[in-house]
């Protein structure tokens, strides 16, 4: 069995690096999948993708069968039309109990910007049934993400990580828009997008005061939607510019794969409005707005994702005391969860050995027993089981060996050799 992780995230690559090898879209992820099929139809595959990461999860029964790290960078530089020169230092790879600890890491937040934020394991859970629709994944990898969502609600129940402001909404709304605007109850709010980011900080916005929220969204029919839940208002995106000039918070969620609001659009956006404060928040990767669209005034205060990072930290600091014991649980279900990998590998060779062996004694007692015909059947007892025991004393050593490396680590040398020494087959 080959595990292994590549990835990039928000500690190891800039939002303009992650963005490039970002999917954008379940379209765009399903070709993926179907390119990735073709390439390696013996290994399980899953991809997830957010604004803060971009990771491929592959597991193969064999090595020589499955990707290595060079292939799937390559394989990400040809589908993205991106040199692998501009990201490879940011693409990282870990692999056996390395990998699996780190999604489980990944889905209890404790390697998300805001540390404890619930967002990510629905992420994970979202990217887990997007690869079964796309007949990715197999026995291991439904194991690993079943235990890896577990695992995530085990360190939420046991740990105190999710209490505060733990969502990148809540911190953007609470940190950054408090430093701007006292109040909100006066405010106009434009939402560009309709899914969850979006509604998540429309929460918190409302918790604020907001009351009047524009809902801009590439489907209107979504649109009508979340303006329905939030008691907003749907508007086409055909008049964007109408809107961003009427709006003092604009918070941009889409997944378009170019920006959607560039320096001329919002230098007409400022005719329009005049003299006001703005404070956009884009929460898009790729990023919706041109970042010198904060650079055309002092009244414009524009946030992207990377921005959240240092209040994060502080944020991770503060609750070091909870990571720790995340940590552990994390570790301890990580060894747990390799355990069970390796018992089922040398599970049936353990089984295998012991039944050739037994056969072999079966045959050898049979013929001894046929040429000693006039033992009776206590002295037969006798010599089967002291054979018996003989056999059992001889495995003892290998069998021992082999589970001691199946709890320390991947036994698949000692695997190999034994099938070679003793003619087993899978």
């Amino acid at each position: 069995m080959n595990l292994q992780v590549v990835y990039c995230n928000h500690q190891t690559a800039r939002l303009d690096v992650r963005e490039k090898l970002a999917f954008s879209s379940n379209e765009q992820l399903d070709s993926a999948y179907s390119e990735l099929k073709k390439s390696y139809p013996d290994t399980e595959m899953v991809v997830i993708s957010t604004c803060n990461r971009v990771e491929l999860y592959t597991v193969s029964q064999e090595s020589e069968t499955g990707p290595s790290h060079q292939d799937l960078a390559k394989f990400f530089s040809e589908f993205h039309q991106v040199p692998v020169s501009d990201f490879f230092e940011d693409f990282l790879e870990r692999t056996g109990p390395d990998a699996v600890r780190h999604l489980f890491q990944v889905a209890s937040s404790l390697d998300s910007m805001v540390l404890g934020e619930p967002q990510i394991v629905n992420q994970v859970k979202e990217a887990y049934q997007r690869a079964t629709q796309n007949a990715l994944c197999g026995p291991l990898t439904h194991a690993l993400f079943q235990q890896a969502i577990r695992v995530s609600a085990r360190v939420r129940t046991e740990t105190q990580l999710a209490e505060g402001r733990v969502s990148i909404a809540s911190v953007a709304v609470g940190t950054f828009g408090k430093g701007i605007f006292e109040y909100f109850d006066d405010k106009t709010v434009l939402i560009i997008g309709a899914g969850e980011m979006a509604e998540e900080t429309l929460t918190y916005l409302k918790d604020e005061g907001v009351e009047r929220i524009i809902v801009v969204n590439r489907s209107f029919e979504n649109a009508q939607k979340l303006a329905m839940k939030v008691g907003g208002e749907a508007r086409p995106c055909e008049q964007l510019e109408d809107y961003l000039a009427e709006a003092d918070v604009i918070v941009s969620t889409t997944g378009a794969t170019e920006p959607i609001v560039d320096v001329a659009c919002f230098e007409r956006v400022l005719q329009k409005a005049g003299n006001k404060t703005f404070f956009i928040l884009d929460l898009g990767a790729p990023r919706d707005f041109e970042p010198a669209v904060g650079e055309l005034n002092d009244d414009i205060f524009l946030y992207d994702i990377d921005d959240l990072e240092a209040t994060c930290e502080e944020n991770r600091r503060a609750r070091q005391q909870e990571v720790e014991k995340a940590l552990e649980i994390i570790d301890e279900e990580t060894e747990r969860f390799m355990h069970g990998v390796y018992h089922r590998a040398t599970g049936p060779i353990i089984k295998q050995l012991r039944e050739q062996w037994h056969d072999v004694r079966e045959q050898e007692v049979e013929k001894l027993f046929g040429k000693l015909s006039h033992l009776d059947e206590k002295d037969q007892e006798l010599i089967e089981r002291s054979i018996e025991q003989i056999v059992n004393k001889l495995l003892h050593p290998p069998l021992e060996v082999l589970r001691h490396e199946a709890r320390e680590g991947t036994p698949h040398g000692l695997l190999d050799a034994l099938k070679q020494l003793f003619h087993i087959r899978d």
